[in-house]
């Protein structure tokens, strides 16, 4: 028997959202056996929602996976925009056969830019509602997801994506740790090097470790984190506490520096 159809939504509807509800609720009615969960990312967060993208389409993939993200800051026109206009949806294939269906602004195709065998517009209405994640795309997903061919319109260039920015904050999850956009692999380090971050106008001591909790409670670390497959995203991480705090709560995709100290 054949797994059935599972989405990652991800959008900045907020937190409880009853947005969410709706589009999920839109989906269901187009296939009835479709699973959807949700993430809801921090306003307007491109790069973090390109950082779930990858998280989930790379990471412990299901089969019949499907990533549907709908973050559009629509900053790029100070003027009006005609019928609510917004940037074009996309549809990308990835080399392990994960489908992802998005706009496509900022950084949310970035961090699976090496990753994408096929990448489209899709044909679908962009603008003619507030609410397009409701009302055009769900249809869109859905037929991509099962192939139907007259959804996929021009081809769009891979290298048009933008590329991953380093040293900006990614995500803050609930412990008050902070992932970076920084891999492993971009970093050059000793294990217990003493290293200066600054970030949101505060510096603090940290060390480089090869994990999060070697330091001492209390300490501040620059790990590989929990993120990122084979080449780890480097985490801030205060042992015992928030580092999210220690640094006055900076925002997601704020840039930081990491120097010897």
């Amino acid at each position: 028997m054949q797994n059935p159809l599972f989405i990652q939504l991800i959008a900045d509807y907020g937190v409880g959202d009853p947005a969410f509800n709706e589009v999920i609720q839109k989906l269901t009615s187009l296939n009835p056996f479709v699973q959807v969960r949700a993430t809801s990312v921090p306003d307007f967060s491109t790069l973090a929602t390109g950082f779930w993208t990858a998280q989930y389409s790379l990471v412990n993939r299901l089969e019949n996976l499907i990533v549907y993200t709908n973050v559009d800051p629509r900053t790029e026109k100070k003027e009006s925009r005609d019928k609510n206009e917004g940037s074009k949806f996309a549809l990308a294939k990835l080399k392990n056969g994960a489908l992802i269906a998005g706009v496509n602004r900022g950084y949310c195709f970035s961090l699976v830019k090496p990753y994408i065998t096929a990448f489209h517009l899709a044909n679908v209405a962009n603008k003619g509602s507030q609410f397009r994640s409701r009302d055009f795309y769900p249809e869109a997903v859905i037929g991509f997801a099962n192939g139907d061919q007259k959804f996929i319109d021009a081809p769009l260039e891979v290298e048009s994506i933008p590329e991953v920015p380093i040293n900006r904050i990614a995500w803050v999850d609930g412990y008050g740790n902070i992932k970076t956009s920084t891999r492993q692999s971009q970093v050059n380090f000793k294990r217990g090097q003493p290293l200066q971050i600054a970030l949101n106008g505060i510096k603090r001591t940290a060390y480089f470790n090869d994990g999060t909790f070697n330091v001492r409670e209390g300490e501040l670390a620059f790990a590989p984190g929990s993120s990122g497959a084979a080449d780890k995203f480097m985490e801030i991480f205060l042992r015992g506490f928030s580092a999210h705090k220690e640094f006055g709560k900076p925002k997601v995709e704020a840039e930081f520096t990491v120097t010897k100290a």
